[in-house]
């Protein structure tokens, strides 16, 4: 089982580089790490940010910090039942 805290930070660490706000997930692929093969790991759970786009609705941009935007992705991952 993954641990959604801990899926959270990862995410706000690696997106919170990005230039605030952000109007698309184009704005967050210089943040991350490993652009967009950066992996998000915890328990039975691992996937990269590309994967988390495929996954994701579209979000509700623009978005004025990482912590939102990251509440939204944990959030949408709940609901699919990914974590």
């Amino acid at each position: 089982m993954a641990d959604k805290e801990d899926l959270r930070q990862q995410m706000i660490d690696a997106f919170g580089g990005a230039d605030y706000p952000i109007s698309s997930p184009m704005d967050l692929v210089p943040a991350l790490p490993n652009g967009p093969s950066t992996t998000f790991e915890s328990g039975n759970f691992s996937m990269t940010a590309m994967e988390l786009n495929t996954k994701l609705s579209g979000g509700d941009f623009p978005y004025d910090s990482a912590e939102a935007f990251v509440d939204d992705i944990v959030n949408e991952l709940e609901k699919q039942d990914l974590i």
